[in-house]
């Protein structure tokens, strides 16, 4: 062979390790299927049926990653979680707004095509799927050298979901007196990982020999999606919030109506030990608030008849309880007293 000639391969680009990769999704598709018509994966878009009970459909798409957090995964090399990281960020922003999700598709793009190290992600994703009851229809996978240095990749989740218009939850249905429940989380989630991570650096933190840390910080994000469309089905909620990016104060405020405020009382916040690990560092509360979830990864908003209905549709680890109340006020969010941290 000429070896001055020019190849994708000696490029970096392997289609024959691709192609295996595919192969191996349509046959995991496959054993998931079921009952349904089509055979998404491979072609070149997906096809799927709407279901036939909603009278009023309305699609809601939404996007998503799990940031920096796949740091975290290459670093202890486990990477069988980061897929069901993907699919949470995507569908519990789906639920807010009462919709159940219907598809996902991924893309990932790595430095080269890393079978093992695909096939653990994509069992995450396939699983993520299942719990969401949500199917994986299709996807991309680039491999691109030169882009990412060895060994490292990104992944992006997208998401649709429907609901029947009259079961759409929004700022309309959340009103004065209403309690505001935190449904617990799993830990960390997918969000603030840049500020875990330079911790971990600045204080020579070796994660590999950490067992505490090793396992809460891979823990994969908490899938409401079960719960929460049960409640919505029994109309037991007015309005919902999924607590990612900035925090508590930023996302309960993007749902708060004109006129009204979520009265939050930070001292009935129940934390979660990696949380209080991390509140050791010197960071401030409004960091911590800011930047994590603190032990809030859902948050309900309710009218007080129908808090123990809504309970009974929970474990115990994921109970929902008080920690504010909507009252009129022209600022979104007030927060009182203080987290009590441990």
């Amino acid at each position: 062979m000429n070896k001055n000639v020019f190849t994708y391969k000696k490029s970096g680009v392997n289609i024959d390790s691709a192609d295996k990769f595919v192969n191996f999704i349509s046959k995991l598709s496959s054993k998931n299927k079921g009952k349904k018509k089509f055979n998404n994966i491979g072609g070149f878009g997906s096809i799927s049926d709407i279901p036939k009970n909603i009278r009023n459909p309305k699609i809601v798409a939404s996007t998503d990653g799990v940031g920096t957090k796949i740091e975290i995964a290459n670093l202890i090399k486990k990477y069988d979680t980061i897929g069901i990281d993907l699919v949470a960020m995507s569908v519990n922003d789906l639920i807010v707004q009462g919709a159940k999700p219907l598809i996902f598709l991924d893309y990932i793009s790595i430095n080269k095509i890393d079978l093992p190290k695909l096939k653990s992600i994509i069992k995450g994703i396939q699983k993520g799927c299942q719990i969401a009851g949500c199917e994986l229809v299709g996807g991309e996978t680039a491999e691109m050298p030169g882009t990412y240095e060895k060994g490292k990749f990104d992944i992006a989740g997208f998401a649709v979901g429907i609901l029947d218009q009259k079961k759409l939850l929004n700022k309309k249905k959340i009103k004065e007196h209403d309690l505001i429940l935190a449904i617990p989380s799993n830990g960390v989630h997918s969000n603030g990982y840049s500020l875990v991570r330079n911790i971990l650096n600045k204080k020579k933190i070796n994660l590999n020999k950490n067992i505490f840390l090793k396992n809460e910080l891979i823990k994969p994000t908490k899938i409401y999606v079960d719960e929460i469309l049960r409640l919505n089905k029994k109309n037991l909620i007015n309005g919902c919030a999924n607590i990612t990016g900035g925090g508590l104060p930023d996302n309960i405020s993007r749902i708060i109506p004109d006129k009204l405020c979520a009265n939050i009382d930070l001292g009935k916040i129940r934390t979660l030990a990696i949380f209080n690990w991390l509140k050791k560092f010197n960071i401030t509360d409004k960091e911590m608030l800011r930047t994590f979830n603190c032990g809030v990864g859902f948050c309900l908003i309710a009218d007080s008849k129908n808090l123990q209905k809504i309970k009974k549709y929970f474990s115990n680890r994921f109970k929902p309880y008080i920690i504010g109340r909507i009252e009129k006020g022209n600022k979104k969010v007030t927060l009182n007293d203080s987290i009590k941290w441990i």
